[in-house]
């Protein structure tokens, strides 16, 4: 690549981080998109006014050659003024065609494909810091849709404005000019033309904005419907929902279709007016000054040079039209946009928060109540519970108890409402979210796999690891054999094959093992096992059961189970009921207390291994 394009190119960090969260106003959101990028952007428009320059200089310069020509005769035109005629070629064949081969590299290489991964990046890391309620309020499909629209929509403006709004403001000036030099009266038609055409675009803008919000809208609501459907394909084929989502999309679909119909009316009319407009400039050009011409006040080349400029200035305005349209379209998506992805984050990092977490003194939940935003309603109630460096605790309850919610809340999920949560001593919340999680290890009872390839997946646990270690975490989660032996629809095995969306190739328990191994590779001195053996068989659930035992040596674990045997033999067994520890002890304390502990187990002897079993 030669320097002068590598040096180009360099003016746009693509992936420079924004300055603080994103506004949530159009123009301070704009402008928060943008920043990094106004040299680049200088440097685009500039050249697109220059480029517009040379359309109006070539105008003046047709007049001025038709002129001299009249005046000199056809004997001494060449002979007297050669090098000027030499000068013109150049211009025609050589600074011309280089300003526009600069304007289109400025566009084309600089402007569309950096700005687009600049504003996506930014909006994307924005999105990421957001709380679990946030995602759990809205459809992911709708949230990704949203980012990708606004980041297009707003590449798409600045373009617009380069190619259209900067290139025809020259030549509108240049116009003014150009008419002023050979008539005043001239001037003043053109003075009236432009009254009337900036009135239209007054009249349509903000209605064409209007109606391009409502457009965009409506199509994400097509986005999240169509989303929602195919990410529960499973939930729909089993209870033979087909036609019910069939008629929701239709639904959704009928609402896009009349707001882009009224979008479309719109457009249309719009679009007539200033054609109509467009028209007209050139008729009160020429027609001026031939009657200049005929009273003696215009010369031949004053005709040439009027006509000339007010028929590209025509063409110039119906380009305008088009990408004021496209402008103010794209600016009601980004105002769309602007709604769903700028919220404040609910969860963020105090102002000097740590950056390392050691555990120290252990866990402690102080006093927590958390309803989720529901008041009266708590999915915790007073929970208070000391976990101490290295000891091994297990929460039980029934469902809806409050087990997973207390686990979400020392990952800071979410924010504690009342009460606080201690690690090594220190709130959580003057700990950096991303420090604290390095420092625990998760498997979930709803495992999340990546579209990608099994070796990746496990090895997310540590980025760094090598393969070989990523293959020893396998083998300690019971994974390696069954990965070996996987094969994709493009052919790739073992574990360069990849698991599909959310692991769909893979059966509930193996997915479970890849999440197990995933969580041996991290090596975190917290272990939290949220019904981490639930989908896995009973022959298979021992082989786990080795392999948990050797991966929480040394560590603080907090298990979460339904299936009791999985956990009779940790140091201290939690019993919660209603968002309460309602008990506490061993395995054998708690049944010889003959209480909810007790009547769990009683519940599942004779269903799941028993106590001696589990030996």
């Amino acid at each position: 690549m030669i320097a002068p394009v590598r040096k180009l190119l360099s003016m746009i960090d693509a992936f420079r981080p924004a300055d603080g969260p994103p506004p949530s106003r159009l123009f301070p959101f704009v402008r928060w998109a943008l920043r990094g990028a106004g040299p680049a952007l200088a440097l685009t428009y500039g050249i697109s006014l220059l480029a517009g320059s040379t359309e109006v200089f070539a105008a003046w310069l047709t007049g001025w050659v038709i002129d001299t020509a009249t005046e000199q005769g056809p004997g001494d035109l060449i002979t007297l003024y050669w090098p000027l005629l030499l000068a013109m070629a150049l211009f025609y064949l050589a600074v011309r065609p280089v300003i526009f081969a600069v304007d289109s590299a400025t566009t084309s290489l600089l402007i569309g494909p950096h700005l687009f991964p600049l504003i996506l990046q930014r909006l994307n890391r924005w999105t990421l810091g957001h709380s679990m309620r946030f995602f759990d309020n809205d459809f992911a499909g709708r949230i990704s849709q949203k980012a990708m629209q606004t980041a297009r929509a707003l590449t798409d403006i600045v373009l617009e404005f380069s190619d259209a709004f900067f290139y025809g403001f020259a030549i509108f000036i240049g116009t003014m000019f150009l008419l002023a030099s050979i008539d005043a009266r001239l001037l003043l038609g053109f003075i009236v033309w432009g009254a009337f055409y900036i009135a239209a675009l007054v009249w349509f803008i903000p209605r064409v904005q209007a109606s391009a919000a409502h457009r965009a809208g409506a199509r994400a609501a097509v986005t999240g419907q169509v989303v929602d459907t195919l990410s529960n394909i499973t939930t729909v084929k089993l209870f033979a929902h087909h036609d019910h989502e069939d008629r929701a999309t239709l639904s959704a679909l009928k609402r896009f279709l009349e707001r882009a119909l009224d979008f479309g009316m719109l457009s249309v009319t719009y679009r007539l007016v200033l054609l109509t407009l467009g028209g007209l400039l050139p008729l009160i050009a020429l027609g001026g000054s031939l009657w200049l011409w005929s009273r003696g006040a215009a010369t031949a080349g004053d005709i040439a040079m009027a006509s000339m400029a007010s028929t590209r200035l025509s063409m110039v305005t119906n380009r305008m039209g088009r990408a004021a349209v496209s402008i103010f379209t794209n600016l009601g998506e980004v105002q769309d946009g602007i709604a769903t992805l700028t919220p404040p984050h609910e969860i963020a990092d105090r102002e000097g928060a740590a950056t390392e977490a050691p555990l120290r003194d252990g866990l402690r939940f102080e006093h927590l109540t958390f309803t989720f935003g529901r008041p009266g309603q708590p999915a915790l109630d007073d929970f208070d519970l000391t976990v101490k460096p290295g000891e091994k605790i297990a929460l039980v309850g029934a469902s809806g108890a409050g087990k997973s919610t207390a686990m979400s809340l020392l990952l800071r999920l979410y924010d504690v409402e009342q009460g606080r949560i201690l690690f090594g001593g220190t709130d959580i919340r003057d700990i950096t979210q991303e420090a604290l999680r390095r420092q625990i290890a998760v498997v979930r009872q709803e495992t999340a796999m990546f579209n990608r390839s099994a070796l990746e997946n496990i090895r997310y646990g540590r980025p760094e690891a090598t393969d070989a270690e990523v293959e020893e975490a396998a083998r300690n989660a019971a994974a390696d054999g069954f990965i070996r032996e996987l094969r994709d629809h493009r052919g790739r095995e073992g574990y360069d094959a990849h698991l599909g969306e959310r692991g769909v190739k893979l059966s509930g328990g193996q997915r479970q093992r890849v999440a197990i191994a995933r969580a041996i590779l991290k090596d975190a001195p917290v272990l939290v096992l949220d019904e981490a053996t639930s989908a896995l068989d009973s022959e298979v659930e021992a082989e786990i059961q080795e392999a948990l035992e050797r991966v929480m040596r040394g560590k603080t674990v907090i298990a979460i189970a339904h299936r009791l045997s999985t956990i009779s033999h940790m140091d201290r067994i939690v019993v919660m009921d209603a968002g309460r520890i309602a008990e506490s002890g061993t395995h054998d304390e708690l049944l010889a207390r003959d209480g909810l502990y007790a009547r769990f187990w009683s519940r599942q002897s004779g269903g799941f291994l028993n106590a001696d079993a589990a030996e």
